[in-house]
């Protein structure tokens, strides 16, 4: 198992994970980010998620992963 951190950024700005996750693989990680981008987009709210990125980190902070936003929202109609 390995503990991951999850953070969202876009130009304005960067929201940390401080808790992280115990995952056991690189696939486990990304399917776990997809799931909170997912999550994060169906909440109601004003912002267009489409220009945010999930960084995905280990302990030591070294990125393993950057996934789009874009890439569970969509295009606009």
């Amino acid at each position: 198992m390995a503990q991951v951190y999850f953070h969202c950024s876009n130009t304005q700005g960067v929201l940390m994970d401080r808790r992280g996750t115990a995952v056991a693989s690189l696939t486990e990680a990304c399917e776990a980010a997809t799931c909170m981008m997912r999550s994060l987009v169906a909440t109601t709210s004003l912002e267009d998620w489409r220009d945010w990125a999930m960084h995905v980190s280990d302990e030591s902070g070294d990125e393993i992963v950057i996934l789009s936003f874009a890439s569970v929202v969509g295009k606009p109609h």
